[in-house]
């Protein structure tokens, strides 16, 4: 019976680990189908800016009277703000609405982190989008000429993409939490959002190496240095 309970236990911590590197492969996805179209997509100067990207591949939007929003997400910042993509921190991204709904669909989420105060907020461990960072729907094509103001000054620039359509879409009132029990298993040990993001102490897993690459790919350079905490 414990030999039993044992394996079972392996199998759960398996399949919780292997869910992980699934959701870094979707999240490559997302990036390369998203930046493949330029004329659809982010504009390279947005991306050559910013000093993280977040993807929350397949957010559920589900209703059923009162409404919300959930999703699973990856976030990956240049190290030391300017640097190369380095290892990801995992996240969850939540949101609720008001008002009677039946129905649900599955949409990808992608935001730009557009400068280092931006990115030191995120590593609290929950944080609401609008109140305590500034956020706006992004411009979407090849250039950023036609970003309003608000937009060049949103600490995070973000999009949806729903049965192919992609756009710019507010994450205003969206509460972002860092999921330290998906770290825990992708690492193998405790780590926090700060070690892995701003101190850059935590080596990048080999599942993650996809998806940096998949951002060097279309930004090798950019973002902007910023002072350790």
């Amino acid at each position: 019976m414990k030999r039993l309970t044992l394996i079972l236990l392996l199998l759960t911590f398996c399949a919780t680990a292997f869910a992980g590197e699934s959701q870094l492969k979707k999240a490559t996805n997302v990036i390369n189908e998203i930046m493949g179209t330029p004329d659809k997509g982010i504009p390279d100067e947005l991306l050559e800016r910013s000093v993280c990207v977040g993807i929350v591949p397949s957010q559920v939007k589900f209703a059923l009277g009162l409404g919300g929003t959930y999703g699973r997400g990856v976030l990956v910042c240049r190290k030391g703000g300017n640097g190369a993509w380095d290892a990801p921190s995992m996240f969850t991204l939540g949101a609720a609405s008001i008002g009677f709904q039946i129905g649900g669909k599955a949409t990808d989420v992608v935001f730009l982190v557009m400068n280092p105060e931006g990115m030191k907020k995120l590593v609290q461990d929950s944080v609401k989008l609008g109140a305590e960072l500034s956020v706006a729907a992004g411009p979407v094509g090849r250039s950023a000429e036609g970003a309003t103001d608000a937009q060049l000054h949103a600490e995070i620039l973000s999009y949806s993409r729903t049965r192919g359509l992609f756009a710019g879409a507010s994450l205003d009132g969206a509460i972002l939490k860092q999921d330290g029990d998906d770290n825990e298993k992708l690492y193998g040990r405790k780590v926090t959002a700060k070690e892995i993001l701003i101190d850059g102490t935590v080596p990048t897993p080999r599942a993650a190496q996809g998806l940096d690459s998949t951002l060097t790919k279309y930004s090798p350079k950019g973002g902007q240095a910023f002072a350790r905490l």
